[in-house]
């Protein structure tokens, strides 16, 4: 636990210098200003969606989707909470850093903070996540497990572009 928070903590104070640039380019790219950790809470989120969604498919009872929709409800709640939250302690972080000698300190803090923060969320999320698997069946959940979109990691590779060479 302790590797993880600490893990966690250095790739926040590491990528502070970058929240800016990282703001700056999702907003104008028009994604609401989230930043790229939020992928591993949105597959959580998009696998109870893809659960509740083919629940005929993955072949879950009425008791069951009773049982996981509040579930998926409330991590909808955290997960806006979490969003709300990390937004403002970045803004917070970038007027620290607004100045020319910022506080290092101060700096060390915010980015603790936001650190705090993910590592909350994420605990929040896999809590969630292992009541969710104990409502499903081992079947239920392979099925479930194959109807998931693979990370783009774990697609096959990309395909190289060849030049014609003339």
């Amino acid at each position: 636990m302790k590797k993880i928070l600490l893990s966690l903590f250095l790739m926040v104070f590491f990528a502070v210098p970058a929240f800016p640039q990282m703001m700056d380019k999702h907003t104008n790219e028009g994604h609401h200003g989230q930043m790229m950790g939020r992928c591993n809470m949105d597959r959580m989120g998009n696998m109870m969606d893809m659960c509740l969604g083919n629940a005929d498919k993955i072949g879950l009872t009425d008791e069951q989707i009773n049982k996981i929709t509040p579930i998926h409800r409330e991590m909808q709640k955290k997960q806006a909470r979490f969003i709300a939250d990390q937004k403002i302690a970045e803004i917070e972080l970038i007027e620290i850093m607004d100045v020319k000698d910022f506080d290092l300190g101060k700096a060390s803090a915010a980015a603790k903070k936001i650190a705090d923060i993910k590592t909350a969320h994420q605990l929040e999320m896999l809590k969630s996540m292992k009541e969710v698997r104990t409502i499903l069946t081992d079947d239920q959940f392979k099925k479930m497990k194959k109807m998931m979109p693979m990370e783009t990691s774990e697609k096959k590779p990309a395909k190289k572009v060849m030049k014609k060479q003339q």
